[in-house]
């Protein structure tokens, strides 16, 4: 198995690595909801994300009892390990596992390590759904796809913490959403929002309803299904202001899909360009202009310069 660096933007066209994409977005699903089992809700449901780390996707610490644990993603090593703060520690090697083998040795594993914990089953926000322990038919990992697609995550992250240092109201950190399995980060304008419809795949809409509380501006990155079926980059607003889709988002190949509600830049524009960071720097500005000034959001109040390595922000 080779641990070679891919490039800084690797490619990665969704059908390349369609059933380990289908397999690992399960995967963290599984993982993810050990998290949500014993984290006190959070608002906008931050207490269930997964987040980038040097060499994967993690779960931060997660509390049981006196103790804590967490459950790491290696990405280059291409294991999971579980770590408990009272030292004890075990791995799996994630080549060869289906869904069901996974989802037992995790639940083995915790057991091992004296944490007792059960969860839903049911994987969410996805069409047919399969329970865990019963799911034989996703069992692919392409251990270079799955590599490729960490790298993107890496460089994403890195441009989405950059671009969340501009932004002085409330702001999601940058978090990785096992459901939908895309890596995200919001702007909040402050004011409350009308109630969500609901009706998201497999979600309850309670969940739904509490997570659109608030206006907000979103963006993240996303490996591509349905109507946008390659890797891209996506920016919303919620609600949705008069006149919205009808800005022109930059650079000049983002477009407004009508199928999904979004800005959309796809990742090949923006691994192919010159300056890569320079590129989805100005998705994201511009498509947040585009909400805050349709929506009237307070920028004055709302916005700084974005933020640099030792320089303290001037109030």
């Amino acid at each position: 198995m080779s641990n070679a660096l891919p490039a800084r933007w690797p490619e990665l066209p969704t059908a390349g690595w369609r059933e380990t994409y289908d397999t690992v977005h399960l995967w963290t699903q599984i993982v993810g909801k050990i998290r949500y089992a014993r984290s006190p809700w959070l608002n906008h449901s931050w207490h269930v994300a997964l987040y980038v780390t040097a060499r994967g996707l993690t779960t931060s610490p997660i509390p049981d009892g006196t103790k804590t644990f967490q459950i790491d993603f290696d990405f280059i090593d291409h294991v999971l390990r579980i770590f408990s703060s009272d030292g004890a520690q075990r791995r799996l090697t994630l080549p060869g596992q289906s869904v069901a083998s996974f989802y037992a040795d995790v639940m083995a594993a915790l057991a091992e390590l004296g944490i007792q914990i059960a969860i839903d089953e049911m994987p969410n926000e996805l069409p047919e759904p399969i329970r865990f322990s019963l799911d034989r038919k996703h069992a692919s990992y392409d251990p270079d796809a799955v590599r490729r697609f960490f790298q993107i995550l890496v460089n994403a992250d890195r441009v989405f913490k950059q671009f969340r240092t501009g932004f002085l109201g409330k702001a999601s950190p940058v978090h990785f959403f096992w459901g939908s399995f895309d890596l995200a980060v919001t702007r909040f304008s402050g004011r409350r929002a009308p109630r969500h419809p609901g009706g998201v795949p497999n979600l309850p809409d309670a969940v739904a309803c509490e997570a659109y509380s608030h206006e907000e501006c979103s963006a993240g990155f996303w490996p591509g299904s349905g109507a946008i079926d390659y890797p891209a980059f996506y920016s919303y607003a919620y609600p949705e202001p008069a006149g919205y889709r009808a800005i022109k988002a930059r650079p000049d190949a983002a477009f407004f899909s009508e199928a999904l509600g979004e800005f959309i830049l796809p990742y090949d524009v923006v691994r192919t360009a010159s300056d890569p960071d320079s590129a989805l720097l100005e998705f994201l500005q511009s498509t947040y202009e585009a909400a805050a000034d349709t929506a009237r959001w307070d920028r004055e109040a709302l916005e700084c310069a974005s933020g640099q390595p030792r320089v303290v922000r001037q109030i």
